[in-house]
């Protein structure tokens, strides 16, 4: 199926993918780093944790925002941006004032309240939906297993919880397939360092099929996606982005898009598996492990890895729900961040009698362990992980990965706070020459990365 007319640049169409379904297809030939598509938010939500320090309406960073004057709890850059987001805070204002702080709702509940009231005040098509409209969203209903289905309930409960008088509600069997269309079609909008800044629908954006070789990076721009190329795209080639983090084996990421997308991968890498020999690396020893104790260790990483990521969310949770200010202040007990460190540094050690250091596992857990010491400020601490990360993550990661960029970015910083100036200039320039590709050279998060380099 042809578009009727060209977004933004032109020269993509939507056409019926072999054994994929829609998909988008290039009509023309695009460079690398060449942008494709912008796509403006059909809806958002910023985090709670970045309020204060995020435009609620524009998710502009800046100093000296204004605060909501009813709920005191959304910032603004100005009258404007108040003005253009109040239909949708207004959704959350009054709550917010009548719960106080036993006000937390999800980002998928916040989201798709939204959703549901921009239905109503725009049931036209939006500039958001030039080539796949929200209501032609993928819900792979019939693949929901019982816990999924019992996830949607308790959302659907708290959407009427927190938004009974604020919304008009379709029947349950409508929102049941309204919850699992975002929770299939929804995306979340990160910062320069990939920190969770919120969630948003992008509907052309979503359109795109997923490769492990993806030619396409999608980057933000506050609530404005943007889609790059990442190698030279032909006439007639589809456009691939890719759902998930692409640093883990063929298994692994194929359990992930099962599991979230309902499909399995058949692209190149996933096919031939050449790169999990490498992402697999076991440790060069005169007694090698056997083959046992390799898929053993394998077996206990993948479980340590949910471990600890359910660690983190539950024990986040409990803080939200019981000391939201904490969470807005983005203080977390030390007794979590200890624990949270141990699990890293024991799950290390165990699995460093088997793999090396560069291996996928390791390195999963090597970031953990980072982002824990960049929590506590210990720049040596995280220093001293990122270091040990940034090689193999350059090897494992496609071209210009925002993954990379955003390491080579950390150690810029932390080179740069414990004065070693030369070092932080060599790694900041890195993790700028990855994103005037990914990001566009115009993108404010490459003139912050500059200044800070002036100011150095």
């Amino acid at each position: 199926m042809r578009s009727e007319a060209a977004p933004q640049l032109g020269g993509l169409e939507r056409f019926a993918s072999p054994g994929k379904g829609r998909g988008l297809r290039a009509r023309r030939r695009f460079a690398v780093g060449e942008l494709l598509l912008s796509c403006p938010a059909y809806v958002a939500v910023l985090t709670v944790s970045e309020r204060g320090s995020h435009c609620d309406g524009c998710f502009a960073r800046k100093e000296g925002l204004s605060k909501c004057g009813r709920c005191k709890q959304a910032f603004y850059c100005n009258v404007e941006c108040q003005k253009e987001d109040w239909p949708m805070h207004k959704l959350e204002c009054a709550s917010m004032c009548t719960f106080g702080q036993n006000w937390h709702p999800s980002e998928t509940v916040r989201l798709t309240a939204r959703i549901l009231a921009k239905q109503k005040t725009h049931p036209e098509r939006t500039q958001s939906e030039k080539l796949l409209a929200v209501k032609e969203f993928e819900s792979h209903l019939d693949k929901l297993d019982n816990e999924k289905r019992e996830l949607i309930q308790n959302d659907i409960a708290a959407l009427h919880h927190f938004y009974s008088k604020h919304l008009d509600y379709p029947d349950n069997d409508a929102l049941v397939v309204l919850f699992a269309q975002v929770n299939c079609n929804g995306f979340t909008i990160e910062d320069e360092e990939l920190s969770h800044l919120g969630s948003a629908i992008f509907p052309d954006v979503a359109l795109m099929n997923h490769s492990c070789c993806p030619n396409v990076i999608v980057t933000y721009k506050g609530t404005l996606a943007e889609v790059r190329a990442v190698r030279e795209i032909e006439p007639g080639e589809e456009i691939f982005s890719s759902y998930i983090d692409l640093l883990y084996p063929t298994e692994d990421r194929n359990d992930r898009l099962r599991d979230s997308y309902f499909f399995s991968c058949d692209c190149r890498e996933c096919t031939t598996k050449e790169k999990d020999k490498e992402k697999l690396e076991i440790c060069k020893l005169n007694d090698p492990p056997s083959a046992e104790t390799v898929k053993n260790m394998i077996k206990y990483a993948r479980n340590v890895i949910e471990e600890f990521r359910r660690a983190k969310h539950y024990k986040y949770i409990l803080c939200l729900i019981l000391t939201p200010l904490l969470c807005v202040l983005k203080i977390l007990p030390a007794g979590l961040q200890n624990e949270l460190l141990e699990i890293c540094e024991l799950s290390l050690e165990k699995m460093g009698a088997v793999f090396e250091d560069s291996n996928v596992y390791m390195l999963h857990m090597m970031y953990q362990a980072m982002g824990v010491c960049l929590y506590v400020q210990d720049w040596e601490g995280a220093l001293c992980y990122g270091q040990k990360i940034i090689r193999p993550y350059s090897k494992h990661y496609p071209s210009y990965s925002l993954n990379v960029a955003s390491m080579w970015l950390k150690l810029g910083r932390l080179y740069m706070a414990l004065k070693n100036r030369t070092a932080g200039v060599k790694a900041l320039k890195r993790a700028i020459a990855i994103m005037e590709v990914a990001h566009g050279k115009d993108h404010p998060y490459i003139s912050e990365i500059k200044k800070e380099l002036e100011d150095h």
